[in-house]
């Protein structure tokens, strides 16, 4: 009877311990299945430059005759695309400028971003963010430490510096524990400058492809004109993005100078 009744305690916790496994691992299955789903159906191949050319006139009459739901359109998609780390997402921003204004498009896709990002964060630290912490022991643990006592700043920089993959960014943080307030403030404000700048290159990007028209007429209908955006990217901008990512690890030099002991 006793052997019957610890036979039957250890079926529930195994139930319970596979119940627990499936709640935390679920929301990156969903994200990984709705991945594969959408790389399988070949839209990662509608977020393309040509495609934005060929139909930004139809997009743009659909955008005056529709501007919210447009624009809740618009940032679903964004926020979904953010959420799948589907590539693409700058060229996303540009069509928000083209089609909304560099302002408008831009906050946006600001608030959009920031949804994926915290969807991304919220599945990673459910799950992935509890194994590693696990495995990894005190070292995890110690590393962890140090970066929530700054962690506003340190994501502040990874988020302005434009060294670092957007999906990597929103994962780490999960990893290293840090609250989500934070978080999603740090993510909200350090994609802000990136953001704009790529708007203004979308709500500008109507001037570019009237000069490839004048040289190679029929090339926007085509989809064939020649225009690259990494040229509109330049050293400068660069260089100011750098120079923020860098001003926002400010208080955290500061910080450290102050808790440094004095020299004998």
């Amino acid at each position: 009877m006793r052997k019957e009744h610890t036979d039957q305690e250890a079926e529930r916790q195994t139930s319970a311990s596979l119940a627990h496994v499936l709640r935390r691992w679920l929301p990156v299955f969903v994200i990984l299945a709705a991945s594969v789903v959408a790389w399988g159906l070949g839209l990662h191949e509608q977020l393309t430059l040509s495609a934005l050319i060929r139909n930004r006139f139809a997009l743009a009459d659909f955008v005056e005759a529709n501007l919210l739901l447009s624009l809740g359109g618009y940032v679903l998609i964004y926020a979904v695309a953010v959420a799948l780390s589907f590539p693409g997402a700058s060229l996303l921003t540009i069509a928000g400028g083209l089609l909304f204004g560099w302002f408008l498009g831009g906050t946006a896709t600001i608030i959009a971003a920031t949804l994926g990002a915290t969807v991304i964060y919220l599945a990673a630290r459910s799950s992935i963010g509890v194994s590693i912490t696990r495995k990894a022991g005190p070292f995890i643990s110690t590393l962890s430490e140090g970066f929530c006592e700054n962690a506003f700043s340190y994501l502040l920089f990874l988020r302005l510096t434009p060294i670092f993959p957007f999906w990597l960014v929103n994962i780490a943080p999960a990893i290293f524990h840090v609250p989500l307030a934070t978080y999603i403030l740090a993510t909200f404000i350090g994609i802000i400058p990136g953001t704009y700048a790529f708007a203004i290159i979308g709500s500008g990007l109507d001037s570019v492809i009237a000069a490839q028209e004048m040289a190679n007429p029929g090339c926007a209908t085509a989809g064939t004109c020649q225009i690259d955006i990494g040229a509109l990217i330049t050293p400068e901008l660069l260089a100011a993005f750098f120079a923020l990512g860098f001003a926002s690890l400010i208080p955290v030099v500061v910080k450290k100078m102050r808790n440094r002991p004095p020299s004998s």
